[in-house]
């Protein structure tokens, strides 16, 4: 009886993909004496190129040229979230930063929020901002400089832009004049040949290096580093290391990046209250959707509507709980809306969501309340719009004018058994009123009160009720209180405390019922 062999799977050759490494899987064995490609799949195309450059459904397709002067292709496979093939981390895009030099420039910082949320201010001549993972959205690095460029020209600022991948050198480079994109790794070769005088250093460090015949970066970079600090200070080397990039220095926002941002740039500017009113809730339906994919809801939205001039505007409106609904937030910007002044027109228009809380959707009729809390809040966010809402709650003090808090409407209150310990006025007056007061005795309440000129007598009293300063918040002098609760012989009824004791006392009004 013959053995019969188990049949294996019929090997497909594919001309031209011996030796790929394939992610989720194992690779045909390369031939003898020929290496396994570890790296990422590459095909050649003609030389014009054509084609090269479109997204692939698979993943992404990046540009690079051969030694052979053909176009090549690097083609990288789509893998989950978490990461790359093994379980390994993507790698990172190298971080590139846009500096626009002008004098004054530093006046249009918010003007240039429009390219990335990340723009600092350096000094009043440079702007600082951070386009990494954003140039795409412009057409590359080239389009994104000349568009900064020609839109400061636009209105009279003419600026020197540079795109670099420190800050230090790109600000270093547009200080200097010298205009253009410097590719990753090139950050030292760029700026070798500037003067000392475009670092961040005292001119008397750039005269005294000067005066030793160092004028430029190069010639400084290579001179010993320990004599240089011994002499300069390390302000001189981070200077130095700053502008070749080999340290990235922080950059301070002129507002905090915002996570969920909405925007759109038109063709032609947008003049009618119509036309804003259409753009301004196509940007909260796709505002709304990032922040529902997310899980959160909106406590704060900003507009911000940047006119052909350069000026830009802002409008804020905020809700007392997470809201995420287009319909709610449209009309809580409604009548903040009249505040914009359109002049020539919006070119851009941008919503930003600067603070956001947790907000689970809830279904209808299995939360009970839930529906007239939703309501309920949407009428106070309506009213804070024009007046100030708050509501009382008790706070861990027994002093009148401390034993209470205010808070936001929506907010439960917890209201401690027994509170409150003895009656009090609804209201209690902004200044206590200094009157007069005759008692029989020293401790008695009293039985007549002059208020002004007029003087009442008093019909019935009940009291006092005694005040301890509390001697983990007040000082060692204060006096205590003793509070009496009065009915004039008109019918009114007043609050009124007294301040020491014997003739030194002092008779305050509190407030009324």
């Amino acid at each position: 009886m013959s053995r019969r062999r188990a049949a294996r799977p019929p090997r497909l050759e594919l001309p031209g993909l011996d030796g790929v490494a394939v992610c989720g899987g194992s690779a045909p064995a390369p031939p003898p004496g020929r290496p396994r490609l570890p790296g990422p799949l590459h095909l050649f195309s003609a030389p014009d190129g054509e084609g090269a450059g479109h997204d692939l459904d698979a993943g992404r397709a990046n540009e690079a040229p051969s030694p052979s002067g053909a176009q090549q292709i690097e083609v990288q496979e789509a893998g989950p979230p978490g990461g790359g093939c093994g379980g390994q981390s993507p790698p990172q895009k190298p971080r590139r930063h846009l500096a626009l030099a002008a004098p004054g420039v530093a006046r249009w910082a918010v003007w240039a929020l429009r390219f990335s949320p990340l723009v600092a201010a350096v000094g009043e001549d440079a702007l600082v901002v951070e386009v990494t993972g954003g140039v795409h959205l412009f057409g590359g690095e080239a389009r994104l400089l000349r568009r900064a460029v020609e839109g400061l020209a636009r209105h009279g600022v003419a600026a020197v832009g540079v795109v670099a991948g420190a800050p230090g050198t790109a600000l270093a480079l547009a200080r200097a004049g010298v205009a253009g994109v410097v590719p990753a790794g090139r950050e030292e070769a760029a700026v070798e040949g500037l003067a000392l005088g475009v670092l961040p250093v005292a001119p008397e460090i750039v005269t005294a290096l000067a005066q030793m015949g160092l004028l430029r970066i190069g010639q400084v970079r290579r001179q010993p580093r320990a004599p240089l600090a011994r002499r300069f200070g390390a302000a001189l080397l981070r200077a130095l290391d700053e502008a070749v990039g080999a340290v990235v220095a922080p950059l301070s926002p002129i507002r905090p990046p915002v996570a969920f941002e909405a925007a759109r740039e038109f063709l032609e500017p947008l003049i009618t209250r119509e036309a804003i009113d259409g753009a301004v809730a196509a940007l909260l339906r796709a505002l709304c959707r990032k922040l529902e994919l997310a899980g959160r809801g909106a406590r704060k939205v900003v507009l911000r509507a940047h006119r052909v001039d350069g000026a830009v505007q802002e409008v804020a409106i905020g809700t007392g709980l997470p809201a995420r609904d287009p319909a709610h937030l449209g009309r809580l910007f409604a009548e903040k809306l009249d505040r914009l002044a359109p002049g020539f027109g919006f070119e851009r228009i941008a919503l930003g969501a600067e603070v956001t809380d947790p907000m689970q959707g809830l279904q209808a009729g299995f939360v009970r309340g839930a529906a007239q809390r939703e309501v309920l809040s949407q009428l106070f966010d309506r009213l804070g719009q024009r007046v100030q809402l708050w509501r009382l709650a008790p706070a861990e003090s027994h002093w009148p004018e401390r034993e209470v808090v205010r808070i936001c409407p929506n907010q439960p209150v917890a209201i401690p058994p027994g509170w409150p310990w003895s009656p009090r006025p609804a209201r209690l007056l902004r200044r206590p009123l200094q009157v007069t007061a005759v008692a029989l005795l020293p401790d008695a309440p009293p039985s007549l009160l002059r208020i002004g000129r007029q003087a009442h007598r008093i019909r019935a009293a009940e009291g006092p009720e005694r005040f301890e300063p509390e001697w983990w918040r007040d000082r060692p002098d204060r006096l205590a209180r003793d509070y009496y609760r009065l009915e004039l012989a008109t019918g009114a009824r007043l609050w009124v405390c007294r301040l020491g004791f014997g003739a030194e006392a002092r008779w305050f009004v509190r407030g009324r019922g």
